[in-house]
């Protein structure tokens, strides 16, 4: 008798079609449900013999299986079938396309590769991996310069070969070394690229960032000319009005040396937190490249002279669009990064 049961009721399962949502309910009363008829068919194991318990036991599992799997298609044939016909809502108020639009520091990066390709400067690129060589010993630094040293640099692995050390590099200056290695003066690009040191993140450093290095070989060369590009560089980013000084510092790599200040443009010179109250903001330093430097790349400093420069792109930002913390463009907060436009490389 149960044996008859449990073949009808899987018949049933079988053959039931469910076209509306009442229909599927009506299903899983039927078969499913605590007080369904599988769950009944369950209590009446208590009555078979022991001997044809487990025979009936499998064959109910197997009917409880497949009224399980059946519920589960036709809920899936149903979804399916509202999706497909359901009408939107066309009294909804119309959602606006939107586009995203690009960071204030590539905008940034930008402008500046615009200004110095009119000047002749072409546009080069290496490796953010560097070897101690193209990073340090050949710009002329010291084996006991402090920037050598674990707190300024992140170094990945340490070499017994002297210049072998392999760290991430500390300035976009090892471009210059591999691009005057391979190609003989005149030598005129920048070299645009992130790069990383071991500082304390805070509003006005980060332990990466994004520098933007140029340099200039050929013969007769001189620091007039250096000048004269700075000034350039400095009134096409930020305007005729804006003021320039040239201080005398010392960098490994260029002798003479100087850093090269502006108008600070958030506070027009008053003193804020970013000009340190002097009124001034450092965007770059700059020299003339050192013979030492030009005898590592194989060119000879007797015929050929040159001046590099390099500059932080945050720091030029900063002042470009009035930014007070250099944290905000790594946080990628969208308030923040949906202000700026495409029309600011302009």
């Amino acid at each position: 008798m149960m044996e008859e049961k449990i073949k009808s009721l899987l018949a049933e399962v079988s053959d039931f079609k469910a076209a509306t949502r009442q229909d599927l309910e009506s299903f899983r009363l039927r078969f499913i449900s605590k007080k369904g008829a599988v769950t009944e068919l369950f209590e009446s194991l208590k009555q078979i013999p022991a001997d044809q318990k487990k025979m009936f036991g499998k064959v109910l599992n197997e009917l409880k299986q497949a009224a399980e799997n059946k519920f589960a298609a036709l809920s899936e044939s149903l979804e399916s079938v509202a999706d497909s016909t359901q009408i939107p809502d066309l009294t909804l108020p119309p959602v606006p396309n939107t586009v995203g639009n690009l960071h204030p520091l590539f905008l940034t990066k930008l402008r500046i590769i615009e200004i110095f390709e009119r000047l002749g400067f072409t546009v080069e690129d290496g490796p953010e991996i560097e070897d101690d060589w193209h990073n340090f010993s050949a710009l002329n630094f010291p084996e006991n310069h402090p920037a050598r040293e674990m707190q300024d640099t992140f170094f990945i692995e340490k070499s017994a070969t002297e210049g072998g050390d392999k760290l991430l590099r500390t300035h976009t200056s090892n471009v210059q070394i591999r691009l005057l290695e391979k190609q003989k003066p005149p030598v005129r690009a920048i070299m645009p690229g992130r790069v990383y040191r071991n500082e304390a993140i805070s509003a006005r450093a980060h332990c990466f960032f994004h520098q933007v290095e140029a340099i200039y070989v050929d013969k007769n060369v001189s620091f007039a000319d250096l000048k004269q590009t700075l000034y350039h560089f400095a009134k096409e980013m930020y305007g005729k009005d804006i003021k320039l000084r040239l201080r005398p510092s010392f960098f490994p790599f260029t002798e003479p040396s100087a850093e090269i200040d502006v108008t600070c443009l958030i506070c027009k010179g008053d003193g804020c937190v970013v000009c340190k109250r002097s009124g001034w903001v450092e965007i770059a330093g700059a020299g003339m490249v050192h013979p030492n430097v030009l005898r590592n790349c194989g060119v000879d400093p007797e015929e050929y002279t040159g001046f590099a420069l390099g500059m932080g792109i945050e720091r030029v930002t900063q002042l470009r669009y009035q930014v007070n913390d250099l944290r905000l463009y790594s946080e990628n907060d969208v308030r923040f990064l949906k202000q700026f436009h495409t029309e600011g490389t302009a």
